[in-house]
C-alpha cells in the first residue's frame, strides 16, 4: 500500500470545508425582512438603550432586505422575520440567519435574542448559533429579533487602543450588514456525516502515525470519502457513513482516561461590554441551553453566579420559570455558591464571605439547592484564605483553570488538596484541557489526557465545554460530538455528569492527593492589582463604610433605637459584590463599565455616609459633647473598639523646622529629614533609637516605570519592565504646607502630570503619614512610591482576607523570581529579628519588594507601592485624572501594630457632637471583630464575625453588653458544633481560636 496520511488529512479537511458542511442545509426561500432602528447606544435615565419586546412589537417596521447595514456601536436594531412555512417533516426545516458577524469570537460581537409573536423567547443568535427552529406544521411564521450591535473590542490582531469601549466615544456608523435570512431544509444524514468525520478525524490526527488505530480510522475515512459523491453529498451521505460505523463502535481501553463533560458558558458579568449588555447575554445563553435540552437531554449545564439568575428573574420572568424547571430536572446545575464570580484576591474578607452568603441563600431560596463547590475558573490568582471561607460556607471542592496561564512555571498538579493559611484543606481540580471554553475537539481531548499531571494515582478530569466569556454556551455541534465520544477507541472516555458527581468520583479515586499550601499565585495579569484605581478606591471605601453602617445600626437596633435599614444595606452590598467581579475590580473592563462602576460606588458612598451619620445621632443623642466613634477592632483616640467616647484634646502637630539641607519634621516618636529636592534622607525612630533609611539611599521618591507589556495591557505588567525606573526629581516645590500644620509638602511635575506628597507624623506613635495627590496623564507607564528600608530579610508579610501571607522576596527559583508583583490588602510588613517596618494603605493593592546590597554590608529592602498605570487597552484613558492615596509607615512595628495601622488608615475615628458615650455591643480580646450585623433571616439576632489575626493559637474572650444566648455558626449563619465556645460567666465567653481561624457567633436576645 502507498497510502499517505498527510494527503488523506488534507482530503478530509477539504471535503468538510468545501462540500459537506455547506450541504448540511438547503435554501428553500428567502425570509420577508423588516426592521426598526430601535434604540441608540445611550443609556441615561431611560433614554436610548434597549427596549422591551412589548415596545418593539408595536413599532413601525420598514421593509428591508439582506445586505442592509445596521447598528451603530452598542445600538439595538429589531428585525421582523416572516415566512410561509410549507408542509414538512418535524425537525426538517429551520431558519438560517447571519447578522453580519465574523465567524469567530462568539459572544464578542453582534448577537441577538429572538422572540415569537407572543413575546416568548425562542433562542439566541451568534456566530456559532445561526439557526432558529421552525415549529411543526405548515403556515405563517414570524419572529422578532433583538439584534445588539456590540463592537468587537478584542480584534484580530488584538490589544490596539479603541474608542469603541464607551457609548460616548464609539462610532455612530453602522457596524454590521445583514448577510442571510432564509428558510432552509436541514439534511440530517449530512449533519450526521459531518459529526462522524469531525470526531474520527479529530481523534486520528492526535494518534501516532504508526498507531494501528490511526491507520484503521484513516482507511475508514478513505472508504467514506470514496463512497461520497461530492457532487451529490445529500444523496450519498447515508452510504458514506456506513464505512465509518465500525470505527465509531470500537470501544476504548478499559483503563482509558476519563473525562466528565459539563456544559458551561462563562459569562463575564462585565468585560468588553457593560453590565447592561450582560443582562441580555444571560438571557441569550440560557435560552440557547434550553433550546438544546428540549431537543437532546444528553447535556448537563453548569450555572454559576447568582447575580445572573437574579437578573434573569427580573428581566425575563417567563424564561426564568423555564430555567427553574430544568434545574428541577437536574439538567441545569447551579454551581459556585457566589453572587458573582469575583476576583480571587482583591475583595476584603467580609466581602468574600458575603459573596458566598448571598450566592448560597439565593440558590437555596429560588431552587432549593445548596452548592457544594466553589466554581471560579477565571480569576487572576486565589487568596490563601479562600479554603476556609469556602468551607465555612458549606463547600467541599474548588475548580479553576486559570493557573494553566502561568507564564513560566507549570503548576505541578491537576487534582490536589489546597491548604489555606489556617490549615483548612479543600479538594481542588484544574481541568487538564486547559480551557473553560472547550469545543470537545480531538486535539483538546488528547491534550487533556497527555497533560494530566497526576497519572498513576488518578485518571479523570473535568471538561467545561461551550463558548464563554461573552456567553453562548454549548452548541448542537458540541453535543453531537459528545454523543459519539462516550466510549471510543483512541480517545479518552467522555461522559456527561454534574460537577458534584465528578468531584465525588475524583476524591474516591485519589485517596491521598498531594497538598499545595498557601495562595494560588497566577504568574500573569499582575497589573490587575493596580489598573483602574478609581474602581479599586471605591471598592475599598465602601467595604469599610458597610462595616461601619452595619456595626452602628446593629448597635442601635439591638438597643431599640431604630429599625435596621435592610433595603439600603442590601442595595449597597449588591452593588459592591457585583463590582468585585473579576474583570471589574481588577480594572480590565472597557471605559463604559469603569465609568459606571465608579459612579455606582460614589452613590453607595453617599448612601452609607448618611446611614452612618443617622446611626451616630441615634446612639449619641442630642448634646454638645464631642464624641469619637471608633468602628475599628482596636481602641483609638480614647474610644473603645466598636464604641464611642468623649474625644480627648486635640494633639499638637509635629514640629516643622528648616535645616541647611531642607526641612525637619519631628515629634517625640520620630524625626523625618526631607531635602530641598523632596527626597527623604532620614526616617529616625526615636522609640527604638533606629534609623530606617539605609545609608546612601533616599526614601519617598516616585518611580516612573515603562509599562508596555507583551500582551493584555490592563492585565499584565512584565518582569523586564522593572529595570531602570525613571526617578522623578528634583521636586520643584518643597516646604511646610500652609493649610496643614505639621506637614511638609512636596510637588513634582512630570510629563503632563503632577504629584503632591504631604508628609506628617502621627502624634501618638512612631508612624509617618504619607498623603499623595496625583493628577495623572501618562500612558504605558506605572507610578510607584519607593521606600528603601534598612531591614535585612528574605521574606515579607502581606495582609490578605482574615490574616496574612508570608512570601519570600528573594529570587532563588523561577517561582520566586516571577512573583515579582504581588497583592496585599491594608498593610505590608518587612522585618528582621527584633525590628520591623509596616506600610499601611487606604487604597493600594499592588507591591514589589527589592533586596539590594547595603553600604557597609548586608542587604536592605526597598518596598514599592504601585499607584497608577496607563494601559491603553481595553480603556485607552484608564487611570487618567486625579487620584488620592494615603499611607502610614509604622516604624518598629510588630505584626499586631501592622494590623492595627491597616485598620486605622481605613476606619478613621469619626467625631460628632452628642450627649453620651456609646458602650460597644460586644467586647473582644484575643481576636479581632471583622463584622457586626443583623442575621439575614431578619430575626433580630446579631451576628458577629471574629478572626485570629496573628497566625497563632489564642483564647479569645467575648462579652456582650446585653443578655443574649451566644452560639457558634457557619458563614450561612447556621449553628455548628466544631467551635470551642465556653460560657465563663453571665455574658462572658471564651473561644479557642486556631491560627487565622474565623469564628462567627450568633447572639439571640
Amino acid at each position: 500500500m502507498h497510502d499517505h496520511l498527510p494527503l488523506l488529512d488534507q482530503r478530509v479537511e477539504r471535503a468538510l470545508d468545501h462540500r459537506i458542511r455547506p450541504a448540511q442545509q438547503e435554501v428553500l426561500a428567502p425570509l420577508d425582512v423588516a426592521s426598526w432602528p430601535g434604540a441608540g447606544a445611550a443609556d441615561v435615565e431611560g433614554e436610548g438603550g434597549p427596549v422591551p419586546f412589548a415596545v418593539a412589537v408595536e413599532a413601525a417596521y420598514e421593509p428591508t432586505q439582506v445586505g442592509v447595514a445596521w447598528g451603530p456601536a452598542w445600538g439595538t436594531t429589531w428585525f421582523r422575520l416572516s415566512v410561509d412555512v410549507p408542509e414538512h417533516e418535524p425537525g426538517q426545516l429551520e431558519l438560517a440567519v447571519d447578522l453580519g458577524w465574523e465567524h469567530h469570537s462568539a459572544g464578542f460581537q453582534c448577537e441577538a435574542l429572538v422572540f415569537d409573536e407572543g413575546g416568548r423567547i425562542v433562542k439566541a443568535l451568534n456566530p456559532r448559533n445561526a439557526w432558529l427552529p421552525v415549529p411543526d406544521g405548515a403556515g405563517p411564521l414570524t419572529y422578532y429579533v433583538e439584534a445588539a450591535a456590540n463592537p468587537l473590542i478584542l480584534g484580530v490582531p488584538p490589544f490596539f487602543p479603541t474608542a469603541a469601549g464607551d457609548s460616548s466615544t464609539a462610532s455612530t456608523k453602522p457596524l454590521y450588514a445583514l448577510r442571510q435570512a432564509d428558510l432552509v431544509r436541514r439534511h440530517a444524514e449530512v449533519v450526521g456525516l459531518t459529526a462522524d468525520l469531525e470526531v474520527l478525524h479529530g481523534i486520528a490526527t492526535q494518534l501516532p502515525e504508526d498507531s494501528t488505530r490511526r491507520w484503521r480510522i484513516a482507511m475508514a475515512l478513505q472508504d467514506c470519502l470514496d463512497a461520497l459523491d461530492t457532487n451529490d453529498v445529500v444523496g450519498t451521505a447515508a452510504s458514506a457513513r456506513e464505512s465509518l460505523q465500525p470505527c465509531l463502535r470500537t470501544p476504548a481501553d478499559h483503563d482509558a482516561f476519563s473525562l466528565t463533560a459539563v456544559g458551561h458558558a462563562h459569562i463575564d458579568s462585565a468585560w468588553l461590554w457593560p453590565v447592561r449588555e450582560t443582562r441580555r447575554k444571560v438571557a441569550r445563553t440560557v435560552s440557547n441551553v434550553i433550546a438544546l435540552l428540549e431537543r437532546d437531554e444528553n447535556l448537563i449545564f453548569s450555572l454559576p453566579a447568582a447575580q445572573h439568575v437574579a437578573w434573569l428573574k427580573e428581566d425575563y420572568p417567563e424564561l426564568f420559570e423555564r430555567l427553574k424547571a430544568w434545574v428541577a430536572k437536574g439538567k441545569i446545575v447551579p454551581v459556585g455558591a457566589m453572587w458573582v464570580e469575583p476576583d480571587g484576591v482583591l475583595p476584603g474578607g467580609e466581602a468574600m464571605c458575603r459573596q458566598f452568603l448571598w450566592g448560597q441563600r439565593f440558590f437555596e431560596t429560588e431552587f432549593g439547592i445548596r452548592c457544594r463547590g466553589m466554581w471560579l475558573p477565571d480569576s487572576f490568582g486565589y487568596s490563601g484564605a479562600l479554603p476556609q471561607i469556602a468551607a465555612q460556607a458549606g463547600l467541599e471542592w474548588f475548580l479553576t483553570q486559570k493557573l494553566s496561564w502561568n507564564q513560566v512555571d507549570s503548576f505541578p498538579h491537576h487534582s490536589f488538596e489546597w491548604e489555606g493559611i489556617d490549615g483548612t484543606r479543600l479538594f481542588t481540580h484544574f481541568p487538564a484541557v486547559d480551557t473553560y471554553n472547550s469545543e470537545l475537539t480531538g486535539p483538546e481531548l488528547r491534550h487533556a489526557e497527555t497533560s494530566f499531571k497526576d497519572k498513576g494515582r488518578a485518571a479523570s478530569s473535568l471538561v467545561p465545554f461551550g463558548y464563554g466569556d461573552g456567553g453562548g454556551g454549548p452548541t448542537r455541534e458540541m453535543v453531537a460530538r459528545l454523543d459519539r465520544l462516550g466510549d471510543l477507541a483512541g480517545s479518552p472516555k467522555v461522559h456527561t455528569g454534574t460537577p458534584d458527581e465528578f468531584f465525588a468520583a475524583a476524591k474516591a479515586e485519589y485517596v491521598v492527593p498531594p497538598v499545595w499550601v498557601g495562595e494560588l499565585y497566577l504568574e500573569k495579569h499582575r497589573g490587575t492589582f493596580t489598573s483602574q484605581h478609581g474602581t479599586k478606591a471605591g471598592n475599598r471605601r465602601n467595604e469599610h463604610l458597610l462595616r461601619e453602617a452595619e456595626l452602628w445600626w446593629s448597635t442601635a437596633a439591638a438597643r431599640g433605637l431604630g429599625e435596621y435599614p435592610w433595603d439600603v444595606l442590601d442595595d449597597a452590598w449588591r452593588t459592591v459584590l457585583l463590582n468585585q467581579f473579576h474583570d471589574i475590580l481588577p480594572g480590565s473592563s472597557i471605559a463604559w463599565e469603569h465609568r459606571e462602576a465608579e459612579a455606582e460606588h460614589e452613590r453607595v458612598t453617599q448612601s452609607l455616609t448618611e446611614l452612618i451619620n443617622d446611626a451616630h445621632h441615634l446612639l449619641a443623642g442630642e448634646g454638645d459633647q464631642l464624641l469619637a466613634f471608633n468602628a475599628s477592632p482596636f481602641s483609638e483616640d480614647g474610644a473603645p473598639a466598636l464604641g464611642a467616647a468623649v474625644t480627648r484634646a486635640r494633639p499638637i502637630p509635629a514640629e516643622v523646622l528648616p535645616t541647611a539641607d531642607g526641612w525637619r519634621l519631628a515629634n517625640k516618636h520620630a524625626v523625618v529629614l526631607i531635602g530641598h529636592d523632596g527626597g527623604v534622607r532620614s526616617l529616625f525612630d526615636r522609640v527604638n533609637n533606629r534609623e530606617v533609611v539605609p545609608p546612601g539611599t533616599i526614601a519617598g521618591q516616585l518611580h516612573l516605570i515603562r509599562d508596555l507589556p507583551n500582551a493584555w495591557d490592563a492585565w499584565d505588567t512584565d518582569h523586564f519592565q522593572r529595570k531602570q525606573p525613571q526617578i522623578l526629581g528634583p521636586a520643584e516645590d518643597v516646604g511646610p504646607d500652609p493649610d496643614q500644620p505639621g506637614t511638609v509638602r512636596i510637588r513634582w511635575r512630570f510629563g503632563a502630570s503632577e504629584a503632591v506628597c504631604r508628609w506628617s507624623l502621627d502624634p501618638d506613635r512612631a508612624e509617618v503619614i504619607i498623603d499623595l495627590d496625583v493628577d495623572w496623564h501618562e500612558q504605558d507607564r506605572m507610578l510607584k512610591l519607593a521606600l528603601p528600608l534598612d531591614v535585612h530579610t528574605d521574606h515579607a508579610q502581606f495582609e490578605t482576607q482574615f490574616g496574612h501571607l508570608t512570601r519570600p522576596i528573594h529570587e532563588n527559583t523561577s517561582w520566586d523570581a516571577y512573583r515579582f508583583e504581588v497583592n496585599a490588602h491594608r498593610w505590608v510588613r518587612v522585618a528582621e529579628p527584633g525590628y520591623g517596618v509596616a506600610l499601611a494603605n487606604r487604597t493600594a493593592y499592588g507591591y514589589d519588594l527589592l533586596r539590594l546590597p547595603r553600604d557597609g554590608g548586608g542587604t536592605y529592602t526597598t518596598l514599592r507601592a504601585s499607584l497608577l498605570r496607563g494601559p491603553q487597552f481595553p480603556d485607552p484613558h484608564a487611570d487618567q485624572g486625579r487620584h488620592q492615596f494615603q499611607f502610614g509607615l509604622a516604624l518598629g512595628a510588630d505584626t499586631e501594630r501592622a494590623v492595627e495601622a491597616g485598620y486605622r488608615r481605613n476606619l478613621p475615628v469619626r467625631e460628632i457632637e452628642g450627649a453620651k458615650a456609646v458602650e460597644p455591643l460586644v467586647r473582644v480580646t484575643g481576636a479581632l471583630v471583622e463584622s457586626v450585623k443583623l442575621a439575614e433571616d431578619r430575626s433580630g439576632d446579631v451576628v458577629v464575625r471574629l478572626y485570629e489575626h496573628l497566625g497563632r493559637r489564642s483564647e479569645a474572650k467575648f462579652s456582650t453588653s446585653y443578655a443574649a444566648t451566644v452560639v457558634a455558626c457557619n458563614l450561612l449563619e447556621e449553628p455548628v458544633a466544631d467551635v470551642d465556645l465556653f460560657l465563663r460567666s453571665e455574658g462572658r465567653y471564651a473561644i479557642a481560636m486556631r491560627p487565622f481561624g474565623i469564628v462567627t457567633l450568633r447572639l439571640t436576645r
